[in-house]
């Protein structure tokens, strides 16, 4: 027999306490489904002894909770004082489990499908090459890096720095979302604490509630917590269409949950209303155009439904220079903005004019229903202050608020219209205002109903909102 050869099976080793309790039974630190090397006889009366390479199928390692360093201490304590050097371990089916006490924490669990370990030795960091699983959305993220040299006592503290890439990953695993998805970056740090810098590509990611592609693109800055599997984005900026936002917050990692518990400050300083439309929305062309400024807090819990009926957000809006692309719509707009500066005349006369629409309001989304405590709608003219709510589908647009104009009740119209108008003058002239009416919107988003509403006049004066600041 040429050299020592080594084949085993089924090997555990255990530490003082058990690394995972939420498991039944008692875990064991480090556990081997098979293993295999050889080494010539001369190599084990090296100092250090060296093995060339060992080959590892069906590892599970269990990092010990943060506050229990007794284990790895148990470990380093039976090893003696014995040193062995290995060149390589090529290692299949690989678990690293990092394990927690925090009430409420699932240990975090890396599958990595092929692992390799180079320069393996004593007090020096090793060199390696991963393939990891990643569940949802489903693909192969390969890394290179380095790791250690592991810190015996607390191995949460042991450095680490690499690179990694993300390819082909499809979306479509994630209910409620799709298209493909490809990142790459670098991250450093330790065990515990790894932070990344990175970016994401998705040329084609859409919501399945409007289906309409749009070219994604994020940069983002991430601090990954070992204790517990959280993540901290400080922040994320991304960018799609002709419009950009950031976002920071964080993503926790829950027990007995279907994926993480997202939670997201965003900021949209300046972007195009068309483009959230296009995002959100079926209705094809957008409804509205111009720009927009927001800011929302987004919760995102963790469930198997679509994103679009889990997702909730909190906030207040501005669209300056809207115009509505339904050419109807917006020709009510612009005959409301002549009447509301006493300029009905001008209706049937005057050059085709498209008048800008100011819009902003405090809403919040919850079960795909979009609800507004505040609205306001501005034109020259005209403002009108509303409540109200409409759902994602387009099904359902129910608005009621009170429009306030410059002109005059009787200003609004022309010919024997404006004349019997005019002894209602002084019961709608109030408030500083040239005339004060009650009035709804009704009907769906592409097909919306005006009219006037005094039987919900009470309703609206107790319901109505305070203006966002």
């Amino acid at each position: 027999m040429d050299g020592l050869h080594v084949h085993g099976k089924g090997l555990k080793i255990f530490g003082a306490t058990d690394p995972n309790p939420s498991l039944a039974g008692v875990q064991p630190l480090l556990e081997i489904r098979e293993f295999r090397f050889n080494t010539p006889l001369r190599d084990l009366f090296r100092e250090p002894m060296r093995v060339n390479t060992i080959f590892v199928d069906g590892l599970t390692m269990n990092i010990p909770p943060k506050e229990d360093r007794r284990q790895m201490s148990n470990m380093r304590r039976r090893g003696g004082k014995m040193s062995i050097a290995v060149t390589q371990f090529l290692c299949t089916d690989t678990r690293l489990v990092i394990n927690t006490i925090k009430p409420g924490k699932m240990p975090l669990v890396f599958d990595i499908a092929d692992l390799q370990l180079q320069d393996i030795g004593p007090a020096k960091p090793l060199q390696f090459q991963a393939t990891l699983l990643n569940p949802k959305p489903v693909g192969h993220i390969r890394s290179t890096g380095l790791f250690g040299p592991l810190n015996e006592t607390s191995p949460r503290d042991s450095a680490v720095v690499g690179t990694y890439s993300f390819t082909n990953a499809d979306l479509g695993t994630l209910k409620g979302i799709a298209g493909i998805l490809s990142s790459s970056g670098q991250y450093g740090g330790t065990l515990g604490r790894i932070e990344a810098n990175g970016q994401t590509d998705t040329p084609d990611f859409r919501l399945n509630i409007s289906g309409h592609p749009v070219p994604l693109h994020t940069e983002f800055h991430a601090i990954v917590d070992g204790t517990d599997g959280d993540t901290y984005l400080e922040p994320v900026k991304a960018r799609f269409l002709h419009s950009s936002f950031t976002a920071s917050g964080k993503v926790e990692h829950l027990a007995n949950a279907p994926g993480h518990d997202i939670v997201l400050h965003v900021h949209m300083a300046r972007a195009a209303i068309e483009d959230l439309l296009r995002l959100g929305v079926r209705t094809d062309p957008p409804i509205m155009s111009g720009a927009v400024a927001m800011n929302t807090e987004l919760h995102l819990p963790p469930g198997a439904s679509d994103i679009s009926d889990r997702l909730e957000l909190r906030g207040k809006f501005h669209v300056s220079g809207g115009h509505f692309s339904n050419d109807k719509l917006q020709k009510r707009i612009d005959d409301f903005s002549l009447r509301g500066m006493g300029e009905a005349k001008l209706i049937k006369n005057s050059p085709e004019i498209v008048v800008p629409t100011d819009l902003r309001g405090i809403f919040v989304l919850n079960n795909g229903l979009l609800s507004f405590s505040s609205l306001q709608f501005q034109i020259p003219g005209t403002h009108a202050d509303m409540t109200g709510e409409y759902s994602l589908d387009g099904n359902k647009f129910d608005f009621h608020g009170k429009l306030r104009m410059d002109a005059k009740l009787s200003q609004t119209t022309t010919g024997w219209k404006s004349i019997l108008l005019k002894p209602l003058d002084p019961f709608f002239h109030k408030n500083g205002a040239g005339t004060e009416l009650p009035f709804k919107i009704t009907g769906t988003r592409s097909e919306p109903h005006f009219g006037l509403d005094f039987g919900h006049k009470e309703e609206s004066e107790s319901t109505q909102a305070p203006s966002p600041k």
